[in-house]
């Protein structure tokens, strides 16, 4: 009679549950001994129950020791690991290091051949083609310097019109007060007129009592 196959999920029935651990279990021991034996390997099983029942088998004289050998091995590990990982970030880091210091070289003899420093050994086409490169570094300079006289011109001419503006705004108000200052002197003048005749021509007391 051919077993069928069976389903890897968990058995309902705790009876049927519970005979199939038990099976398995020795199984299991039985295959970790002949494991070990066999092959001359140190071998460790530790099993808990559903119900919490420890079963265990160790190939050694005492299943602490395989199980710390276990730890040592697995913090060697990670540690190979932490190091492993920090001779990458050095490497790394020196390869930045490398290409900055590279940069750093170019740039250095790029300002030495602007300064015409060292141009001893430099053919003369090469220097041809470093006055090529200097007369266009000029042309943007130039080109630069007369983009900000520009602005600067145009922010002046901006400030002139408005101080203007603001002076004409200053004459205007001060004519307004001036035609406002002479009608009032004319009037002033008219009034004092008026009373300066009125005193002559009116009659004096005196000359009202002799009469």
């Amino acid at each position: 009679m051919v077993r069928g196959k069976t389903q890897m999920k968990r058995i309902e029935n705790t009876t049927s549950r519970q005979v199939t651990f038990s099976k398995r279990r020795s199984g299991l021991l039985k295959k970790a001994y002949e494991l070990s034996v066999l092959c001359d390997a140190q071998v460790a099983v530790i099993v808990f129950s559903s119900t919490g029942k420890l079963y265990e088998f160790s190939s050694s004289s005492s299943i602490i020791g395989t199980i710390e050998r276990y730890q040592k091995i697995g913090n060697d590990q990670e540690t190979g690991k932490c190091l492993a990982v920090d001779e990458t970030k050095q490497h790394d880091m020196e390869g930045v290091v490398a290409t900055m210091s590279e940069k750093i070289k170019q740039l250095e003899e790029c300002q030495e051949k602007l300064l015409g420093v060292g141009l001893e050994s430099y053919t003369v086409d090469e220097l041809q083609e470093l006055e090529k490169d200097l007369d266009l570094s000029l042309k943007n300079i130039r080109a630069r310097k007369h983009e900000l006289l520009k602005q600067q011109i145009d922010h002046l001419k901006k400030e002139e019109r408005r101080l203007a503006q603001q002076n004409a705004e200053l004459k205007k108000s001060g004519s307004q007060d001036s035609s406002w200052e002479n009608k009032f002197e004319k009037n002033s003048k008219g009034e004092a007129e008026d009373v300066e005749i009125g005193l002559f021509l009116g009659p004096t007391p005196e000359r009202r009592r002799s009469h």
